[in-house]
């Protein structure tokens, strides 16, 4: 890992409320943050077993303990540090958070015979102020709500000061609550849209409990990092690495508004871009907002360098390399640059579960948090690192970034070399590109773009026998997705009309030669994942 200079971002400048989230490595820690932000409130995810003094130091209004995929009985167990019961802030334990607070707090947890994943009903049976105005209790009554469990361990036995305020059929203890304290576990996750009445229980716990206001805005987030770029950079230039997508995009438009002609950006043709990037590029930012932009093209030595490589992780890392020795030599140029700028937005930071906690699972590196060289001498600026995409699509917005780039579908960092399975060839991107390109803009043409979340064309290295004319045929073919969902942790294909699939699959078949049958993938997520490597 270099030594580059990291500009860290300084949380004090944006809202006096904060929510902190103590991290167990839970695949959900990031939607609890989120939907904390929704609530109008700061948040911010630290690793379990951060230091009291530093947790004190963000003077939070509460904490969050998260899930996580370790179990709460073994000798190893991950822990908070005890004094963190001893802050006088509410605190809410969300699964292994609420089991870990049980156990630490002198109750006792066991490995349950009988596990809950996926949905499953509570009760209500006890008034508590984390379901209040939510289920309308009394003592006859079954306050039922749709949940999303996902344990194996449950607590058996409720420290000193807790009371059993919901149960389910296999978790007897299934919420607790210590009203004196302000201590709450939930076993269930709130934070999914699974769960009915999620977003409210947070919003409790949040304004009706941590008594938090709803300050945090996206406005006062780009005149405070305006103002805060300027004061930082000075007079110096900066650097910035532009890929068309809307982390780079509004990076470069948050930039180019705080600092002007000191912004210089790098566009690197890999030749895995989507199809006439490089000139929607040239367009929104040089053309529409005067940003400063230099086109490398660098697809020869990419498709060079990828030539054999065939495992998914392999593929990621050789072109993330590729790209920083490409950057590197393109921005060594520029003698006179002194920061490097990058779209690093949260999820990309928690992603790469490195960054929180060793509890973490890696679901995959991530191109812009994996280390740069230490001969690159720059100073890092990071002004969106803190923010969720939705964030940052709001913010892009009111910067005046058009719609198309604010709200265009995902783009994974390795472009289509991960949309290409096994080795990735420039015949196979060509291919690729266009069938893309066709589904993308039938999608649009039936008013069907916005409907999806993200939809994408999957190269697949194998040959299937077709009929052209009168004429046997042997190509490739394609897969498409389409998938719906609000926070990317679960997600499910859209349904669109046959017609269109129809449609669609005509018009790869008969304008791209080289394939030979188009295939619709309707996973959902889980088990699948939305991108196919």
């Amino acid at each position: 890992m270099c030594d580059i200079s990291v500009d860290v971002f300084d949380r004090s400048e944006l809202t006096e409320d904060r929510i902190l989230i103590l991290d167990f490595g839970s695949q959900y820690t990031q939607l609890i943050a989120r939907r904390i932000r929704e609530c109008g409130v700061f948040s911010s995810i630290l690793p379990y077993g951060t230091a009291v003094r530093e947790i004190e130091s963000f003077d939070p209004a509460g904490l969050v303990l998260s899930g996580g995929p370790a179990t709460v009985t073994s000798e190893f167990a991950a822990k908070v540090p005890a004094e963190i019961f001893n802050l006088g802030i509410p605190v809410l334990g969300i699964c292994y958070g609420m089991q870990t607070m049980a156990a630490q707090l002198g109750g006792r947890v066991e490995n349950a015979l009988t596990h809950e994943y996926g949905y499953t009903k509570v009760r209500v049976i006890s008034k508590c102020p984390l379901f209040e105005e939510i289920v309308k209790f009394n003592a006859d009554s079954k306050a039922n709500l749709d949940v999303w469990m996902s344990h194996g361990d449950r607590v058996i036995e409720l420290p000193h000061g807790f009371e059993t305020v919901a149960v389910s059929d296999h978790s007897p203890i299934a919420a607790i609550a210590d009203t004196q304290k302000h201590f709450y576990g939930l076993q269930f996750h709130p934070e999914v849209t699974h769960t009915d009445q999620g977003k409210r229980i947070i919003e409790r716990f949040v304004h009706g409990i941590c008594n938090c206001g709803s300050s945090w805005q996206a406005e006062d987030f780009i005149e405070s990092q305006i103002q805060r770029i300027r004061d930082k950079v000075g007079t110096e230039k900066i650097v910035l690495a532009l890929s068309g997508g809307v982390d780079s995009s509004v990076c470069a438009a948050l930039l180019q508004r705080a600092i002007g002609e000191q912004l210089i950006c790098i566009f690197v043709d890999n030749g895995l871009l989507r199809l006439n990037e490089p000139q929607s590029v040239k367009m929104s930012m040089m053309d529409s907002l005067g940003v400063n932009v230099r086109f490398v093209d660098a697809q020869k030595r990419f498709f060079r360098e990828l030539k054999g490589v065939k495992n998914p992780e392999a593929k990621r890392k050789t072109i993330g390399r590729v790209f920083i020795e490409i950057f590197q030599e393109e921005a060594a140029q520029l003698t006179d640059a002194k920061w490097l700028a990058q779209g690093t937005i949260y999820p990309d930071v928690i992603e790469s579960a490195a960054f929180h906690t060793a509890t973490a699972k890696v679901i995959k590196s991530h191109h812009n948090v994996g280390g740069l060289p230490d001969t690159l001498h720059l100073k890092l600026l990071e002004p969106l690192r803190d923010l969720f995409k939705d964030e940052v699509r709001e913010i892009g917005t009111r910067l005046g970034l058009p719609r198309e780039i604010v709200y265009r579908h995902p783009f994974p960092g390795p472009g289509l070399g991960v949309r290409i399975l096994g080795e990735v060839k420039q015949q196979y991107a060509e291919i690729l590109r266009k069938a893309d390109a066709i589904f993308l803009e039938e999608l649009w043409k039936n008013d069907l773009y916005y409907e999806a979340s993200q939809a994408f064309a999957v190269f697949l290295p194998v040959k299937s026998v077709g009929v052209v004319g009168d004429n046997r045929a042997y190509e490739y073919v394609v897969s498409l997705r389409a998938v719906q969902t609000e926070d990317f942790m679960t997600a499910k294909c859209l349904r669109i009309p046959y017609e269109v699939l129809e449609a669609v699959s005509s018009r790869i078949v008969n304008e791209i030669p080289n394939i030979s049958r188009v295939t619709y993938d309707i996973s959902s997520k889980p088990p699948a994942t939305i991108e196919w490597e």
